[in-house]
Order: structure tokens, then sequence, then C-alpha cells
């Protein structure tokens, strides 16, 4: 399973999204990717209650642990590596959770416009 090189939506150094929880399709902390990656986890984002309860009513339950797969659940205010497609959908219901740009994939941005991303830059939001 070969990665793709680690560039971010900016075109700089893919930053880490978050050691705890591990996160990552690769749970190396970072938004890594590669073709293996069917759901393109590469948006970090900001977690937030409205966010998470979106994503479980639409079958993506980011809550509930799951040990089995090293998955401890993502909580409120802590950062995650979500699939684009996903980002994509709680803008469209109207709940996108903040970004790190420095932190994104540049993969995602073969799903989401960069544009669009960029109004969600958590760090705009400090």
């Amino acid at each position: 399973m070969e990665m793709d090189e680690s560039l971010n939506v900016l075109g700089g150094p893919l930053t880490p999204c978050s050691t705890l929880p591990l996160t990552g399709f690769f749970r190396d902390g970072c938004c890594n990717t590669s073709d293996d990656d069917v759901g393109s986890h590469t948006v970090c984002v900001l977690a937030t209650e409205e966010f998470l309860e979106s994503q479980k009513q639409s079958g993506n339950d980011l809550i509930t642990p799951w040990p089995q797969y090293a998955f401890p659940g993502v909580k409120p205010g802590e950062r995650w590596c979500l699939c684009a497609s996903r980002w994509l959908e709680a803008y469209r219901n109207g709940v996108p959770p903040k970004v790190f740009l420095e932190s994104t994939h540049k993969r995602a941005l073969e799903i989401i416009p960069l544009e669009l991303l960029e109004r969600f830059d958590a760090d705009d939001f400090d």
C-alpha cells in the first residue's frame, strides 16, 4: 500500500491533524491517503456536536467507539480526518465542520473545491 505524497490543499507539507484521538486512514495522525483509501479520509475537521449527530443520522457514526478497529469515537472539540464526500454531505446539510487546511490532504480537492474549503478554514475563526 503506497502512500500518496504528503501535501496539503495549499501545496505545502501536510501537518498532523490529531494524535489524540489517533486519526487518519493510516492511523498516523495525518490525513494521508493512497489508492487503497476508497473513502478519501483527507479532510482534517474540528468536530462539533451538531456535525457528529448529523453524521450519525446519515449512517456515519463517528461517536460510538469501536475498539476492535482501534477507533475511540470522536468527541466535540476533537480533530478528525474525515472522508471528503462526508464533508461535502455535511456542507449540503448545513452542518459543515471547520477545516484545518494545512492538515487537509490535496486529494480532497478531487471532491471539494479549494474555495469552498477556504470558507470554513478553522484558522480564520480563532
